[in-house]
């Protein structure tokens, strides 16, 4: 009588390989994954956190040149203005002079046409060139002053004649010899003019005369 081996209900044919028995996959014998170590922060983050750094620095970087360029050109255009200013006053001063300079050299014909209209010598087509020419100067900006009666200036005035008066309580201009002009705030030639100033103890003379005059209407003096 053949024996069974235990364990088996039939007997395995020689020569073939003998099966191993399937293993659930759920089985408890089957190989556990490596569990990943606490605290540990995956390689991928790590190399995240590197780019951020680095993406930040060149932010930095790029804000410290766009600051240093910012104030460049603040810089620049405020000497610009500054230029421009200045070239611009310059060409105000320039013009200025060569009008001043051209209104120079026309003063003497000025001079001999007021001269001209003075002595009622202008007449006909010389009045109409005349008038003409001063009306150009005016528009240049060309101004005539100097009057009989206002007080000595030196700083516009040319006294080329002195004398004393007794109807005079300052230094006064008695006659203009020759007008004197400016160009907006510039004298370009004084007046020249004859002065006159109040005749000396004149002063004294009318204060004790109008002592007296106060005296008389008050009844005169006190007596004691």
């Amino acid at each position: 009588m053949t024996e069974e081996t235990p364990g088996f209900d039939e007997q395995q044919p020689q020569g073939q390989p003998q099966q191993q028995p399937d293993v659930p996959s759920g089985s408890d014998e089957a190989e556990p994954k490596a569990a990943p170590q606490e605290g540990a922060a995956p390689a991928g983050d790590a190399a995240a956190a590197a780019q951020v750094a680095g993406l930040t620095a060149q932010l930095d970087q790029v804000r410290t040149a766009l600051g240093e360029r910012t104030a460049d050109l603040q810089r620049l255009q405020a000497e610009y203005q500054n230029y421009r200013r200045r070239v611009e006053r310059d060409r105000i001063t320039v013009k200025e002079i060569a009008i001043a300079n051209l209104l120079t050299e026309l003063l003497p014909v000025l001079d001999d046409i007021g001269r001209a209209r003075e002595h009622s010598e202008l007449v006909g087509g010389f009045k109409s060139v005349a008038e003409s020419l001063e009306t150009v100067a005016a528009k240049l900006g060309l101004m005539q002053f100097g009057k009989e009666g206002e007080p000595f200036d030196p700083t516009i005035h040319e006294a080329l004649m002195h004398s004393y008066a007794p109807d005079v309580t300052e230094t006064t201009c008695v006659a203009i010899l020759q007008p004197g002009y400016r160009i907006g705030e510039r004298t370009i030639r004084p007046a020249r003019v004859a002065v006159a100033e109040p005749q000396p103890g004149a002063q004294t003379a009318k204060a004790d005369e109008a002592e007296a005059a106060d005296d008389k209407e008050s009844g005169g003096p006190d007596e004691g």
